[in-house]
């Protein structure tokens, strides 16, 4: 009896303990519930932390990339300190050629069909040569028939005075009266009038005559054949022929209104027929006195000697000395316009860009010449100007070491 109660007990002892473990459990947790939550806590903790460390290494980053990236945006331009250069000033126009001194030439005689041609254009003639003869039949005629009226005044002259003598001779007689000796005196001098008008008639009917051959006035090259063989001609008509007085050629080179006040007559110039390689050297030997108020141009003429290559009505380009200048140079890629005229930028000490007004002088092979508005010791930038704003940073690298 004692053992059944015994192992009773020893039976129920296992089920309260499991009872009041499972009590105790579900008011306090159990010790795996416990772990889970730890570890949890733990995850959140690490992940909390490598975030958070993530976040300072990137602002870290950030902070030092920084003035690299602000650096990396800084523009870099190429900039020249272009000093000051002995340039010979030149002026380069454009003009037609011409005769230096053209000379038309036409009838100035009473006119008619022209009869012979003796020269054509190209031909070298001299002064007084014929070049053209006018039919002169009818003039001729004319002019013989006066010269007949010469004698008859002449004859008429002489037996004038030959009565005039024989009366004075019988005047001491008193043969002949005072007043019929006046008579024949009167008779006598009207004869020799008539014939010193004869005369001049006839000089005048040969000149005439004379005017009827067209002749070079001065010696030159004949430019324009302008008659041809039984051409009917008058006074103060076309042109016969143009001759060029000596060969001398010109060019009428157009030139800007402030170049045309640089230029000085006697300067040497250079000219270029188009289509030719020559080069002809001349001079300019006058200066337009006004100036044309569309174009504002004037006209300088260049005088040059003749040359079967200076063709006129041709187009030439001249360059014209225009005595020198020390001034900085240049190039075009540098130099910006706008409505307000020319300007470059300039790199200041503390490396960011100014806007400097300039004004434009002689363009040489080396570039523009600056008149003013630089000293020639700014750093200039020389490309990318377009891009530029006054003010904005850059990073000059001079012109020797870009590349």
């Amino acid at each position: 009896m004692n053992y059944d109660r015994s192992i009773a007990t020893e039976g129920a002892i296992p089920a309260m303990h499991d009872r009041v473990a499972d009590s105790d459990l579900s008011e306090f947790g159990t010790p795996e519930d416990d772990g889970g939550r730890k570890k949890r806590r733990i995850v959140i903790i690490i992940v909390a932390a490598a975030v958070l460390a993530a976040v300072v290494a990137f602002l870290i980053w950030q902070s030092s990339a920084a003035p690299e990236q602000s650096e990396a945006q800084v523009p870099i331009v190429t900039v020249a300190i272009p000093g000051n250069t002995n340039v010979a000033g030149e002026i380069t126009a454009t003009g037609t050629l011409g005769a230096r001194r053209p000379m038309p030439i036409g009838s100035v005689g009473e006119g008619g069909s022209v009869s012979n041609v003796l020269v054509d254009a190209g031909d070298w003639v001299r002064a007084g040569q014929v070049l053209a003869v006018i039919d002169r039949s009818v003039q001729s005629q004319q002019a013989e028939a006066q010269a007949a009226q010469v004698q008859v005044a002449r004859a008429d002259a002489e037996l004038a005075q030959a009565n005039l003598d024989r009366a004075l001779k019988l005047v001491d007689r008193g043969f002949i009266s005072t007043a019929d000796v006046d008579r024949l005196t009167a008779t006598r001098d009207a004869a020799e009038a008539r014939v010193r008008v004869a005369q001049a008639t006839l000089g005048e009917l040969r000149a005439r005559n004379a005017r009827l051959s067209i002749v070079a006035p001065a010696g030159g090259l004949v430019l324009e054949r302008n008659v041809e063989r039984g051409q009917v001609v008058g006074a103060g008509g076309t042109p016969l022929f143009v001759l060029a007085r000596g060969g001398e050629m010109e060019l009428n080179a157009r030139v800007s209104e402030s170049d045309l006040a640089r230029l000085a007559v006697g300067v040497p110039a250079e000219v270029r027929p188009v289509g030719s390689q020559e080069v002809f050297t001349g001079q300019v030997w006058q200066l337009a006195p006004t100036i044309d108020e569309a174009s504002r141009q004037g006209i300088a003429r260049i005088a040059m000697p003749y040359d079967k290559a200076l063709r006129p009505g041709g187009f030439a380009t001249a360059s014209i000395r225009s005595g020198s200048v020390t001034a900085p140079i240049l190039p075009e890629s540098a130099i910006m316009s706008d409505d307000e005229g020319s300007f470059v930028y300039v790199v200041g000490s503390d490396n960011t860009v100014a806007r400097q007004r300039v004004e434009l002088g002689v363009v040489t092979a080396q570039g523009i010449t600056i008149a003013s508005g630089l000293t020639g010791r700014e750093r200039v930038v020389l490309r990318a100007g377009g891009f530029l704003s006054p003010g904005d940073p850059v990073k000059p690298v001079t012109a020797d070491s870009d590349g």
